[in-house]
């Protein structure tokens, strides 16, 4: 069973770095339960870590939203485990065209505007047409994990973090964690709606954070000085 500790985050989260994005495997009695997949071809590291836990047991994978580095190995995987796909109806119709819809780009996020085509040309990501369609409040008790859905939109119009036991959030691309923890500040849908997302997370106050991209949890204390920073 997962066990929620205050101090440090849980064993029962695992991080797998998964090409150009992470995915995160969460255990309990229950089963396995897959938060975002990576880039394309990614799915044998996925599996090695299944394996390394002596399980095969993956329930869902969830997505936090439609860019190819989280959805990129979602196919396959569910060819290869069976396991269910789960995204919400506002980034449905990206997922099954397997494309990519950045938005507006700020900073960095203008130069890699210009790479994301030649990427999607060079990975090709499989158009992944998703089994479940997740909205605001959704639980996923019934696949046997204690989470709630909660719509975050902003990076994109259907961006979703899962609330676990009410005290673990993962994110997607609302925050990163390179150097220190940051509001996302390449790519957006519309970047108010990503403050208030922000703003919405805070409201939830988990203790840790799991980033689309970044080595380590963010601690949930943290969030006051991210989001003064994205006001900046």
């Amino acid at each position: 069973m997962c066990a929620m500790f205050y101090t440090s985050p849980p064993s029962c989260v695992h991080r797998i770095r998964a090409g150009l994005g992470e995915a995160y495997l969460i255990e309990n009695d229950a089963g396995l339960f897959l938060v975002d997949t990576g880039s394309p071809y990614c799915e044998r590291i996925i599996l090695r870590r299944m394996r390394a836990l002596g399980r095969d047991d993956l329930r869902l994978i969830f997505i936090t939203h439609a860019h190819l580095d989280h959805y990129g190995s979602a196919a396959a995987l569910r060819r290869i485990t069976g396991a269910p796909i789960a995204i919400h109806p506002a980034d449905a119709d990206a997922i099954t065209q397997g494309e990519t819809v950045l938005g507006e780009t700020r900073g960095r996020g203008r130069l890699l505007s210009y790479l994301y085509p030649w990427l999607e040309h060079y990975l090709r990501p499989e158009p992944t047409p998703p089994d479940l369609l997740v909205n605001d409040g959704d639980t996923l008790a019934p696949f046997g994990l204690s989470a709630t859905v909660w719509h975050t939109p902003g990076h994109t119009a259907g961006s979703c973090s899962l609330m676990v036991r009410e005290h673990l959030a993962f994110v997607g691309d609302l925050l990163s964690d390179g150097r220190q923890p940051h509001p996302q500040r390449y790519f957006a849908s519309d970047w108010k709606a990503l403050r208030d997302s922000l703003v919405r997370l805070q409201s939830l106050r988990p203790t840790w954070i799991y980033a689309g991209h970044g080595r380590r949890p963010i601690h949930g204390a943290m969030l006051g000085t991210i989001i003064t920073a994205l006001a900046d």
